[in-house]
Formats: structure tokens, sequence, C-alpha cells
């Protein structure tokens, strides 16, 4: 197992290399020129010219890349050009508005995924079979950002039972947490519990064709002990995977869902950033998230090796 980690921590390593040459590539070669946006109405060539030699973008492009990698080693990731705070802090001030939504957004929905997708697969071809397998799909055609705005409409505007928008920290007031993070859990959630809702169903009805199923049931096991010990176990690889990668895109942000909101994540920031042309906070954002991406993955890997031993000698 030990050797299965170090392994799957290297590749993320190599990984999270390979997206800051992307990033950082990818932020040069975009029109246009971010101290000038930066400085706005305050342009003047002195004050151009400072902001450059701050910022480090007047140095050739490789000795720019070097420095920013071994600044971002060390936990600096610059300065925003627009309210000049160090980069580091604006995301970790973000980042637990994004992780308390993923983990909410991510209980919403394996917690309507999995009774669901087990439910209709030991119900193949019946009609609550075909049931889940409609509205799982109506789940796949829906937008988040849709049922957002609807939820707005009818919980806030007509009910009046939620707020409509804003965020409090969980650890500061628990119950205004809840209150405002219903809606946009509920509303991501519904779409990511209808993705999970067929995997489970395909993994299950797998796994109920296999041989040693046939066996146990040959031998007289009841049906609750087959799909637990059995069947619900071996499904469990494929799945973990499906939420592990919903859990991962939860983690970058649901830039829509969080403007509807005003729900201060990793994505709206992101999306300010970029109509800013905030680069340094672009950059952090987006290697942030591939970050928070493949230590999610990486728990899932490691995961695999907790539920099937086997693969951890992959």
């Amino acid at each position: 197992m030990l050797r299965f980690s170090l392994l799957r921590t290297g590749h993320a390593a190599v990984v999270l290399l390979g997206v800051t040459v992307v990033v950082f590539a990818l932020m040069h070669l975009v029109p246009g020129d971010p101290v000038r946006v930066a400085l706005g109405t305050q342009y003047t060539q002195e004050s151009y010219e400072a902001l450059r030699e701050a910022s480090g973008l007047d140095r050739p492009l490789v000795s720019q890349y070097f420095h920013y990698v071994g600044s971002a080693l060390t936990g600096d990731l610059g300065v925003s050009f627009r309210t000049g705070e160090p980069v580091t802090l604006v995301l970790l001030e973000r980042l637990p508005a994004t992780v308390s939504l993923a983990f909410a957004a991510m209980v919403v929905a394996v917690g309507i995924a999995f009774p669901l997708g087990v439910y209709a697969a030991a119900r193949q071809g019946k009609i609550s079979d075909t049931i889940v397998r409609i509205v799982s799909q109506l789940g796949l055609s829906v937008p988040d950002f849709w049922l957002a705005i609807l939820f707005v409409l009818l919980f806030s505007s007509t009910l009046g039972w939620l707020p409509p928008s804003g965020y409090v920290p969980l650890t500061e007031d628990p119950l205004g947490w809840l209150s405002r993070v219903i809606m946009p859990a509920t509303a991501v959630g519904l779409v990511s519990g209808a993705i999970i809702t067929r995997f489970v169903r395909s993994a299950v009805l797998e796994a109920l064709g296999s041989e040693h199923v046939r066996t146990a049931r040959a031998k007289g096991l009841r049906h609750r002990i087959v799909m637990g010990r059995h069947v619900v176990r071996n499904a469990m690889v494929p799945v973990v995977t499906v939420i592990g990668v919903q859990a991962a895109i939860l983690m970058g942000g649901i830039i829509v869902v969080e403007v509807v909101f005003a729900w201060p994540g990793l994505g709206r920031l992101t999306f300010d950033a970029v109509s800013a042309r905030d680069y340094p906070v672009v950059q952090g954002a987006v290697l942030l998230v591939a970050a928070l991406f493949l230590l999610v993955s990486l728990l899932v890997d490691l995961l695999y090796g907790r539920i099937d031993p086997r693969m951890s000698l992959r």
C-alpha cells in the first residue's frame, strides 16, 4: 500500500507540474495587457513600468515561469492586480465556501443516487426501474443554473422560506449556513445525483451477473445478504470513481450557480478575475483547483486499495 501511495503521489506531482506549464502559457497567449487593464484610469507610463517590474512581467518568459513555480512551492502565488492582496490569502478566503457547498451538494447527490441506483438495478425491467431511468435522464437534461433560478423564484420570492442569496460561514452560524446552502446544494446535487444514479445502476447490474453472486444465491443466502456483502461492495469501485470525479468538479466551483446565489466561492472568484484580466488570481485559482482535483483523485485511488486490495498491486 505504501508503494501504491507513493506511485500515485508521484503521478499527481507530474500532472500538477504540467498544469503550471499549460496555465502559464495560456495566460500569456491571451490578447491584451493585464497591467494596462489593472491600472485603468490611473495609467501613467511611470506607474505602468513600476507595476510590470513589481509583477515580474518585464523578465523573459522562461525566467518568469521558473520564478512563478519557485514562489508557488513556498506558497507565494503573487499579488492580485485588482486589490493588491496576496493571491494565496484571497484563495484561502474563498476556499471554505467552495468546500462547504461541494460537501453539501455531494451529500444530496449520493443520498439520492445510491438508493435509487441499487433499487432500479434490483428491479431491472420493471416499471420502477423505468421510472428511475427516466427521472435520471431528466436530471441530466436540466441545467443546474436553471434549477437554481427556479428555486430562488419558488422558495424565496414566492414562499419566502429561504434567503435568496448570501453566505454565512458554517463555523459562525450553522443554521444560517444551512438555510443558505440548501438551494445551491440541491440544485447542483440533483444534477450530479442523476449522473451517479446511472453509474450505480450499471455497476450493480454488472455485479448481479457475476459468478460469485450466482453461487451465493445457489447456496440459499438471503437477498439482503447477497446485495450487501457480494453485490454492493463489488459495485463500489466504478461508483467511487464517478463520485470522486463529481466531487473534484464541484471543488473547482460551480460558476453560474455561485453567481446566482452570490456564493463567494472559487468559481465566482475565477469568473471575476478572468473578466478583469487579473492573471495572478486566475493562475492561482486554476492551480488550486487542479491541486484539489488531484487530491480527490489520490484519495479515490487509495480508497480503491481499501475496497479491493487487488488494486494496490497494479
